[in-house]
Parts: structure tokens; C-alpha cells; sequence
């Protein structure tokens, strides 16, 4: 029952949890979040929360480890106050990019932080658009993983483009391209791309036809724009006309900003599982996934299918 549901947020995106709870039709809960002065993170609730569904909003975005704590230590503190389920829903699952071993003596970063989460308490996980689809495999308890497709499908649909083809920035992105492409009705192409180096990537040749096309550059997140800059350079070579980027996680750091506005894209669409903050531009849009993360709270909160949303 709806009252029965609680929904607290950490730091990492306040206006995000505060838009979930308008659509859940619930205030956001009462909770103190900060630091002491030595920089540990404490947590004070203020709400009982004994015998209840809590939902936990905490991407783990940059600040990565500070949000990431605070995630932690908010899971303990529910779990302490005899919550009857804890639910962590992360917009952004921080760390996914470490999710196998690339060369030796190097961590599984993504395995470690499920069981993080896991240990500290969580009974279920919500996440969006993990960058590899075999982590929800790394958790131990139930994972339900969404898809911010509809909404970034429902945009273009709007847009009405034509000539339209979407394009996957590597080959891991294929299924990604593939999915939304078929709910636009059009093709898609492929970027073959070398990674030399961490945050580094170089574009190599266009695999599919792109010449005189309107393009969409599909990805899970542009962290420094270097691998969407770079393929929109490979593809104006291969004379394609418009250029629109397009992701569900815009990490944006180091030099982002820069490449996107000097780029020759388009537009840049993301949504706001990750707060931009103060790193504005024209080419950027901003596209709300509270209202589908409310949904899909709602159904685990009532039991009822979540897989139904993307039908």
C-alpha cells in the first residue's frame, strides 16, 4: 500500500529524487545527509521507516566514491531502522566500465560494488542503462534493469528527421543501436574504433552507409566527448549531413564541454540521471527519466511487472 512506501535520496541528485516522488505522488523522505568535518560521511533519518518499502535514489556519479559512501551508509542506516525492504535505485551505476579483466593484475571494479551494495543491505537494486548488461549478473539479489529508450525514442519521434540512420560508436553498442533503430523504422551504421588508452579512442571507418544521411551517435554515456567527437569527424568524411549525439548518462568531465561545443554536431541529447549542473551549452537537451523511474518504482513497490513498461 502506498503508504507503506518510502523514498529517501542522498546528495548526488536531489532534483531527480524530488521529481520521482511528485509523479509517486509522496514527499521525499526526511533524511540528513553529510559529512563530519574529517570528511566521513554521517546519516540521520528522520522518518520511521520500520515495516517499510524504501526506496533508495542515489546515482553513483561523480563525485563517484563520495555519492557511492553515501549510498552505503544510507543502506545501513535503513537497514538498522527495520525497514521491511530496501530498494537502491542508481540512476548511474558508477564503476560499470571496469566489468572484466582487460589486461592483468587489475580489478573487476563493477563485481566489487555490487557486493558492496549487497552487504550493506540492499534487497534489490533498480538501475538504468548499465554500461554492460552482464552486471546485473554480479549481484546476488534482484536487479531490475531499465532502459531510457522510450523516452530518447519518444524525442526523436518528435523531431520528425528524415534520411535517418542510427549509428553505434563501437561494435559493443550494436544491440543498443539495433533496438532503437528498429523502434524508429530505419538502419543503422557502425564506427570501427581502436581504444589506445584510457579515455582515449580513434575512430577508424564507417561500417554501413551514411552518405547524405541525418545521423544519430547512440551511446549508454559520453564521459569526455573524445569517442563522439572523434566519430563525428570519420562521419562528415563519409558525407553525412546532420549529426545528433545521443546517450542516457552525461558524465561530461575534463574536456566535454569544449569538444562538444567546438564539434559539429548537432545536438546533443542526454537525460538528467546525472546532474549537468553548471556545464551548459546550446547543443545540449536535457530529457526527464523521473516519470518512468516513478513507474517502475511503483510496480516493485506493488508487485506487479516491470519488463510490461517497455511494451
Amino acid at each position: 500500500m502506498i503508504d507503506e512506501l518510502k523514498i529517501f535520496s542522498g546528495n548526488a541528485n536531489l532534483e531527480l529524487s524530488e521529481e520521482i516522488c511528485k509523479f509517486v505522488g509522496i514527499s521525499l523522505g526526511n533524511a540528513e545527509v553529510g559529512s563530519f568535518s574529517d570528511g566521513e560521511t554521517c546519516v540521520q533519518l528522520n522518518d520511521n521507516v520500520r515495516g517499510a518499502d524504501v526506496f533508495l535514489i542515489q546515482p553513483t556519479c561523480p563525485p563517484t566514491n563520495q555519492n557511492l559512501m553515501e549510498l552505503l551508509i544510507m543502506i545501513d542506516a535503513v537497514k538498522r531502522a527495520s525497514a521491511r525492504r530496501i530498494t537502491a535505485v542508481i540512476p548511474y551505476y558508477g564503476y560499470a566500465r571496469q566489468d572484466k579483466k582487460v589486461q592483468p593484475r587489475v580489478p573487476i571494479s563493477a563485481k566489487l560494488v555490487a557486493d558492496l551494495i549487497t552487504v550493506a543491505g540492499a534487497h534489490r537494486v533498480l538501475v538504468m542503462d548499465v554500461h554492460v548488461g552482464q552486471i546485473q549478473g554480479f549481484f546476488d539479489i534482484p536487479v531490475d534493469h531499465l532502459f531510457a529508450a522510450p523516452v530518447i525514442i519518444d524525442y526523436f519521434k518528435g523531431k520528425a528527421i528524415d534520411n535517418l540512420v542510427i549509428v553505434s560508436p563501437d561494435a559493443g553498442g550494436v544491440e543498443r543501436a539495433r533496438a532503437v533503430a528498429k523502434r524508429l523504422n530505419t538502419t543503422i551504421a557502425i564506427i570501427d574504433k581502436r581504444r589506445e588508452k584510457k579515455n582515449v579512442a580513434k575512430a577508424m571507418h564507417v561500417i554501413g552507409n551514411v552518405h547524405d544521411k541525418n545521423l544519430i551517435l547512440l551511446d549508454d554515456m559520453i564521459d569526455t566527448a573524445g569517442s563522439i567527437t572523434q566519430a563525428v569527424g570519420a562521419l562528415k568524411k563519409y558525407g553525412a549531413k546532420d549529426i545528433y549525439a545521443c546517450c542516457t548518462h552525461g558524465v561530461l568531465s575534463g574536456k566535454a564541454m569544449k569538444r562538444i561545443d567546438s564539434s559539429e554536431l548537432k545536438e546533443v541529447v542526454i537525460t538528467n540521471t546525472i546532474p549537468i549542473g553548471d556545464k551548459k551549452s546550446d547543443k545540449i537537451m536535457v530529457l526527464s527519466v523521473a516519470e518512468f523511474l516513478a513507474k517502475a518504482i511503483m510496480r516493485i513497490h506493488q508487485e506487479s511487472s516491470v519488463s510490461s513498461l517497455f511494451v
